[in-house]
């Protein structure tokens, strides 16, 4: 008998990315404070956030195979977690204005003997925003819980110019990569 997949992630694109690859999963919520540590790069920050909520998963589920995965914005090695509130929103929103940003996804695969984790980065451009678009923006909604204040795969795509890299990777989870995982544990 195989063992189970689950999602250690409440993300519903998360969810709906996975669902493209056609696995049968189960989800799960795991507890992970989301706190960059003293002296880490955003590129390790992420790593350990993917893994801290795989191998929570694998405490909850021994059996499984877990995927844990996070997401962050960087600006000028600056990350940009979710906003707290409209200011902070529309701090972020302005640094990222009419300028590149990187967005770095970590997909960590773990079961009770192993973890293998990827981190993919995607260059995104954004166009010059007015401060009109940033508080229309805010007033959508869409902004609150999303690294960076937006979501490529909603209203905040209109305002990237281009990417390089994988859309996936910013909408949540590049599926490439997330695939290639896990079937090294399959």
């Amino acid at each position: 008998m195989q063992p189970s997949i689950l999602l250690a992630s409440g993300s519903p694109r998360r969810k709906e990315l996975l669902e493209q690859l056609g696995y049968q999963f189960a989800v799960i919520r795991t507890d992970v404070e989301e706190m960059r540590q003293r002296g880490e790069s955003p590129f390790e920050y992420v790593s350990r956030l993917s893994q801290d909520k795989a191998l929570a998963g694998v405490a909850l589920s021994p059996d499984s195979i877990v995927i844990g995965s996070d997401t962050i914005v960087v600006c000028e090695q600056n990350v940009l977690e979710k906003p707290s509130d409209y200011l902070d929103a529309k701090q972020m929103l302005t640094q990222l204005s009419g300028r590149a940003h990187q967005v770095m996804t970590a997909v960590t695969v773990a079961n009770k003997q192993k973890r293998e984790t990827v981190v993919v980065t995607t260059d995104v451009w954004f166009k010059p925003l007015s401060e009109q678009e940033i508080e229309q923006y805010w007033q959508s909604g869409e902004p609150c819980d999303k690294a960076g204040s937006y979501a490529i795969q909603g209203l905040g795509g209109r305002f990237v110019t281009r990417i390089e890299g994988s859309y996936y990777a910013v909408v949540g989870l590049p599926l490439y990569e997330t695939d290639q995982l896990l079937h090294k544990f399959l």
